[in-house]
Formats: C-alpha cells, structure tokens, sequence
C-alpha cells in the first residue's frame, strides 16, 4: 500500500512509516497545485495533505485508488469534503493537536499589540529610544476579550488569561449559553461582539457563513482601541479591510497568524507598524509535531484496514 504526503515541514515522512508498518510506503512529494498532487497520488491508497495541498472533485476522480484524505492539522478548507464522501473516501483531520500552543500564540499576539512591542522594538533597533512611538496605549486590566468560535483553542485562551482581570464574552451559535456560563463567558450575538470587545479573538473555521465575517463594516462597528487577532483561518478576515482599518484609525492593532493565501504576497498590512504578523507558527512545538505526525498515522492505518479512524470528518457539515 502507498501513502503520498505533502513535503511541508508539519509532516514527518519517517515517522508516519515508522507509525504505519512495513506494508505501507511512504512518499513525500510536492502537493501545493492540483496537477502535483494528481501526478503524485494517482495510484495512491492515502494522501496525506497540508494546508496548501488542494483535494479538488477533479483529483479525486484523478486518484480512484485513495481511501483517505488525511489532513495534518485542523482545518479541511483545502478539500472538497462531499465530493470525498460521494466517491468513498474518508477525509479525517487532527482537531487538537496543538491546542495549547495555538491558545499562546493568541496571547502572545493580543500582548504584543496591547503593548505595541513592534513599533517600540523596531524604534530601539533603529537608534530610537522613545516610550510613546507606539502611540495611545491602554491599561488591560478589566479590558473586554471576545471570542469569535468558542472551542477547544478558545477555551484553553479563557484559562491562560484568567489572572488578568478580564471581562469575557463570546459568538459560537453552535455553543450553548449555560456551556459559556460555566466557563465565565457571556454568550453575545456578532454584532454585541463588535460593539463591546476591546481584544477580539478569531478562532473560527473557514465555512460559508464565516468567510469575510470580518469586512469594513464590522471594523468601523468595533471600538477605535480594539485589537484584532486571528489564529483560526485567514479567509474569516477580509485583509484589505483590516488594513483600510488601521489606515483609519477605526481599530488600534492587528496580529495575524493566518492569511487568506499563504505566504501572502504583497500584503497591504506588511506597511503597518501595528499590524504583527507571523508565518502561520501558532501550530508549532516539538511535540505537537509529534503527536500530530501520530495521529495522522492512526487514522490512516483505521482507513487502510477497512475500519473508521477515530478523526473522521462529518461530510453533513457545512464545509467550503
């Protein structure tokens, strides 16, 4: 049996052959455009994919022998999840790998940028020396922090911040109002959101309901001192209206960890002081590329034994 796995650095082509048996192969190939991935996994069992790797219908009818679309990592924007599901196909992912590191990272961001350590940190380093060239900066205790998507990733940020002295609300109409309660959360609906968060945290998945949630109109809705972070999925933030944002004062910061293409190009935020920006590394730790590589192995060894891996994507859910 043959496993084609994308080449990106989140998977460890050694330790899924490892993980699978001697009666599997693993190849690491380029995956990154639909012709690659056609040329690589034609005659493939399982495909195992990154973030960039496109699972279109066209592939699919192109790879007759796959029994599985592994991701490695969460989202399953990238893969046509129905049409998987029409030919027999199991699409399956890794929802919490990197729980905590992804939760840190979003602090991270939030600090950075309630703290303006980018401009104070590029002023220093160019000779500066001045403790106002981040412009306004506010005291955080008794701030606002609302989540857009409360779950695991949302949930672990609410426990890293609890010293704080922070106000808590949150937007997730799947999440019910006592579930929210029970961790000191107010259920808000979107535009409470907007109206009263001082740090929004975008943890969202990238649906039809969700891309672009955050356009012009929602940042001119948001408080001028807001800052925005978004570790869930580029798509959810409409970039030229953050940056049109930023251009007018109408939010304080940004810090993103995702894009709506990866790497972004020439992205309008890379000219804006108070826009932190990182290379989608919020995933990242030793161990949660351990257990990530893992667990991939686990549901693909379930696939190719004829059994349901325990990561199984619903194809009745409302995927792009």
């Amino acid at each position: 049996m043959e496993v084609v796995a994308s080449d990106d650095p989140m998977i460890d082509a050694a330790r899924l052959s490892a993980a699978l048996g001697e009666d599997v192969t693993v190849r690491s190939t380029d995956t990154t455009t639909e012709r690659a991935v056609i040329e690589a996994a034609s005659e493939a069992d399982a495909l195992v994919v990154d973030v960039s790797t496109p699972v279109s219908e066209r592939v699919l009818d192109a790879c007759p022998d796959l029994r599985i679309v592994a991701r490695a990592g969460v989202g399953v924007d990238t893969i046509d999840v129905a049409a998987a599901a029409e030919r027999g196909v199991v699409v399956t992912n890794v929802p919490e790998y990197c729980t905590d590191e992804v939760a840190t990272h979003t602090v991270a961001l939030a600090l950075a940028c309630v703290r303006k350590l980018g401009p104070l940190d590029r002023d220093v380093k160019e000779g500066g020396w001045d403790w106002a060239v981040g412009g306004e900066t506010h005291r955080l205790r008794e701030s606002t922090l609302g989540f857009v998507s409360f779950g695991p990733i949302a949930r672990r940020v609410r426990e890293q911040t609890a010293g704080f002295d922070l106000e808590y609300v949150a937007y997730d109409p799947y999440v019910e109002e006592r579930e929210m309660a029970d961790a000191g959360v107010e259920k808000v609906d979107f535009e409470g959101l907007l109206d009263r968060t001082d740090i929004v945290s975008v943890n969202a998945p990238l649906t039809p309901e969700t891309r672009d949630m955050f356009d012009a109109a929602a940042f001119e809705r948001l408080p001028d001192r807001a800052v925005v972070v978004n570790t869930g999925r580029g798509g959810v933030v409409d970039e030229a209206a953050l940056a049109a944002a930023l251009d007018a004062g109408e939010i304080a910061a940004a810090g993103l960890d995702v894009f709506a293409e990866e790497p972004p190009g020439d992205s309008p935020l890379f000219d804006h002081d108070r826009a932190v920006l990182t290379p989608h590394a919020a995933w990242y730790s030793v161990e949660a590329r351990e257990e990530l590589n893992d667990t991939v192995a686990e549901n693909v060894r379930a696939a190719l034994d004829g059994e349901t891996p325990p990561d199984r994507i619903d194809p009745d859910l409302d995927w792009v």
